[in-house]
């Protein structure tokens, strides 16, 4: 396959030839191959695929939410080509029998993936880590779906496991003994919010990182929701990651969402939402993970204390990113750091993230000139709705996994129209292949690194007035 005269991330026009599962060539004037299939990319962008670092696709345990071939059509048609799942399905995680059975599950899936690991107080560290793990966690040091909330002495055995083992740290961190539960007199859609803290997160942050830092060890925090936690994660060297709805959405919009807009941390007050924004544009935050939960209607129609936490997102994160890029808000290459380059960094994956010759041809084409309006009805996750309802995004027209076509659509159709294609599962465990660093001698896109942040004075001021505005209204 080749792709003629594609705009990559940093604005340079190439040709892109894909041979078998990699990117052969990244040049220009490349002559079509006899029998080549030729894309006419001419104004139009070519990305590498997004590295989804949190999603949970439900099986096994739960299929009537998302099954392996639901999740991962949706992802493939939002430009997501690697996930990884994380622990709490039924059974967790957290043996080696566990983590056979969804690998099984998982060779239904149309993209790549990894795998986690969990932590409970009966789970069996050494036939799980004899398996292919893709890192350890979520770790959850609060309750969530599953009730898989760990003591920190736990924590401190988990982390010890890893570390002993090259194996990083994911860490879901709110202290529950931080948590506001006068919140619990309440029950309307934003008491969710008001109960699991931001000081929870802040908390439990600080205290993870100073316990991974005292042993040497690194973490990578997920789904950090406020300033606050992104800094001080960064500040201590950790890696963190924002997911879409903390990034564009607040409690401001929960008298629309209701408990659909339940999820773990919860969304936050718009100033906080705004600071988590301007920390994703300016470097501090590592990547965009989304933290795709799937519940059907049924049951997040359901009273604020009942309803279960989390949104989908899978399909709609890159598109609501690229959407920001088309009106500057955010550049293609942020968009591409963020998605992919600095997650396959992170989590060592050397043939992902990149267009550039060798690498895997993850890739995603996208006209960043046409935006459609997202629409549950139309995405493919199993769960059938969105938190983003109404919002423009732009779509993928094509999606490859390692060099074959998972998605397709026509250009003039819209997502999910009639001239829409998926391909056959060719997902593989990203931890089961043969994984070698690329030369640096070959064109590629390059990537800064991310810049750090200092919480301003005014920031830390205006927490403190938020934070106790908050109890008096409790």
């Amino acid at each position: 396959m080749l792709f003629r005269t594609a705009t990559l991330a940093d604005g340079r026009r190439r040709d892109v030839r894909v041979s078998g599962e990699r990117i052969e060539s990244v040049g220009e004037g490349l002559d079509p191959q006899a029998g080549e299939r030729v894309v006419d990319a001419t104004g139009k962008r070519l990305l590498p695929g997004m590295v989804d670092a949190h999603v949970h696709f439900r099986e096994p345990g739960d299929s009537h939410k998302e099954t392996w071939t639901t999740g991962s059509r949706s992802a493939a048609a939002g430009g997501v080509t690697t996930v990884v799942d994380q622990p709490n399905t039924s059974p967790p995680t957290t043996d080696g029998a566990a983590f056979d059975e969804k690998d099984d599950l998982a060779m239904d899936s149309l993209v790549d993936f990894g795998l986690n690991g969990g932590v409970t107080a009966d789970w069996d560290p050494d036939s799980l880590f004899e398996r292919s793990l893709f890192a350890l966690g979520e770790v959850f040091l609060a309750d969530s779906t599953g009730n898989m909330g760990i003591e920190e002495d736990l924590f401190v055995d988990a982390l010890a496991e890893a570390d002993a083992r090259g194996v990083t740290v994911t860490v879901h961190a709110e202290d529950a003994t931080e948590f506001n539960v006068s919140a619990q007199e309440r029950d309307d859609a934003d008491a969710w919010s008001a109960y699991r803290t931001a000081r929870a997160e802040a908390v439990a942050v600080r205290q993870a990182c100073e316990v991974a830092a005292e042993r040497g060890a690194r973490i990578h925090v997920a789904h950090t929701s406020t300033p606050q936690g992104i800094d001080i994660a960064s500040e201590a060297g950790m890696t963190c990651e924002v997911t879409p709805h903390h990034m564009f959405l607040s409690r401001g919009d929960l008298a629309d969402l209701d408990t659909f807009g339940r999820m773990n941390p919860p969304l936050r007050r718009e100033k906080r939402r705004q600071r988590v924004y301007d920390r994703v544009v300016n470097g501090t935050v590592d990547m965009i993970a989304t933290d795709h939960a799937p519940h059907t209607r049924a049951e997040k129609d359901a009273a604020i204390w009942d309803a279960p936490s989390g949104v989908p997102g899978v399909e709609t994160a890159l598109p609501l990113l690229l959407a920001e890029a088309r009106t500057g808000k955010l550049s293609f290459e942020r968009v591409r750091d963020l998605t992919a380059a600095n997650p396959a960094e992170v989590f060592d994956l050397p043939r992902k993230g990149r267009v550039a010759e060798g690498m895997d041809a993850d890739l995603v084409l996208v006209d960043p000139g046409t935006t459609h309006e997202v629409r549950g009805d139309r995405l493919h996750s199993k769960c059938g709705w969105t938190p983003f309802e109404g919002f423009d995004g732009v779509f993928p027209e094509l999606t490859t996994v390692r060099g074959t076509v998972v998605y397709e659509r026509d250009p003039d159709d819209a997502p999910s129209g009639d001239s829409e294609t998926f391909g056959d599962p060719v997902g593989q465990n990203v931890r089961g292949r043969e994984s070698n660093g690329t030369g640096s001698d070959r064109e590629s896109e390059s990537s800064a690194d991310p810049a750090g942040a200092e919480e301003s004075i005014a920031d830390i001021a205006a927490d403190i007035v938020e934070e106790s505005s908050e109890e008096d209204r409790s």
